[in-house]
């Protein structure tokens, strides 16, 4: 059985194992990561003390993966950047926020199912 193609970007893993997960960024990376990127990025705004996070995670990481080609995602915990949380009027977790062209593009608050979040985030993904 041959080998499966690896993916340089990927060190070398192997395509088809590997997954794509949310990038995590904070204070000094999110302009140059976030902003800057030349694709749409939806930053998941996030705590460990949410009750809401596991079940918002894996939403986030499967859209991630199938929309990887056309969309970032990103992670910021706000309890460890707090500056980020109050520049965008971060008042419930979760939030998420599409940035597209270094500015707020959409703003998502709470849970949602990945159909529903398609659904709402569908101008991004075309």
């Amino acid at each position: 059985m041959p080998d499966s193609p690896k993916n340089p970007e990927l060190g070398g893993i192997p395509a088809a194992m590997a997954t794509i997960a949310p990038m995590t960024v904070d204070e000094t990376t999110f302009d140059s990561d976030v902003l800057a990127a030349d694709k749409p990025v939806l930053v998941d705004f996030w705590a460990p003390w949410c009750g809401q996070l596991k079940k918002v995670s894996p939403v986030v990481e499967s859209f991630g993966e199938k929309y990887a080609e056309k969309m970032g995602v990103a992670k910021v915990n706000t309890d460890e950047n707090q500056q980020l949380a109050m520049r965008y009027s971060i008042f419930s977790i979760p939030t998420l926020i599409v940035f597209q062209n270094g500015r707020e593009a959409a703003r998502l608050v709470g849970y949602m199912p990945q159909e529903v979040m398609e659904e709402r985030l569908s101008q991004f993904l075309n």
